[in-house]
């Protein structure tokens, strides 16, 4: 079976296919089907923002087609930068992440530890062949740290100190992160529901 990967960015593409190697899938880029369209992202939720680049690419393809969209959320900051997180410095050239993670940690450079608490969130959104749309939310637990640590990882990775384990997110290997990151809890939410359509011969693949 495959599926199309409604994005281009090689670090989602890597984390997916690593988290969905167990299910006999093959995922897909947009440059893998020739495909290069840049989807406005207009959505106030993760969810909507989701469903609308599942929807576009869905357009160009007869297959199926995932889309992430994926935030962070400081409660200090009463939930930003959420579905800003890719542009919250409004910077968007190679030096982004950096960006971004700099006007964080200026924004968040007076709250006391006790008061950093986040969430990383992704939300899965597909659209198959006959029109049937899933969404499937994932989180994990945080916290916004002082500094950066670590070199695994990308975006905000390096900040956020991950719950239960007392290291950010860029210090897990990639094998523990695919286990239990937002996009790792997202995905098993996905598959179990897929899973649930096809074995109910609500769809057919």
């Amino acid at each position: 079976m495959k599926i199309v990967a409604a994005t281009n960015n090689k670090h989602k593409l890597d984390e997916i296919k690593a988290i969905m190697e167990n299910m006999n899938i093959e995922i897909l880029s947009l440059s893998d089907i020739n495909l290069n369209i840049e989807i406005e992202e207009t959505g106030l939720t993760f969810i909507e923002n989701a469903l609308i680049k599942a929807r576009e690419v869905s357009k160009y393809t007869d297959g199926i087609v995932i889309a992430d969209d994926t935030g962070l959320e400081v409660k200090a900051l009463y939930g930003r930068p959420g579905v800003n997180s890719a542009r919250y410095s409004g910077y968007m050239g190679d030096e982004k992440d950096s960006k971004n993670r700099e006007k964080l940690l200026a924004e968040m450079k007076n709250v006391p530890e006790e008061d950093r608490a986040a969430r990383f969130c992704t939300v899965i959104a597909a659209v198959l062949p006959d029109g049937t749309e899933i969404t499937a939310e994932g989180f994990v637990y945080g916290g916004i740290g002082f500094e950066e640590t670590g070199s695994n990882g990308f975006g905000y990775d390096s900040l956020f100190i991950v719950d239960g384990f007392e290291k950010t997110m860029a210090e897990l290997s990639p094998e523990v992160k695919n286990k239990i990151s937002h996009r790792a809890n997202a995905l098993k939410e996905f598959e179990k529901k897929f899973q649930e359509l096809l074995s109910n011969n609500v769809i057919n693949i």
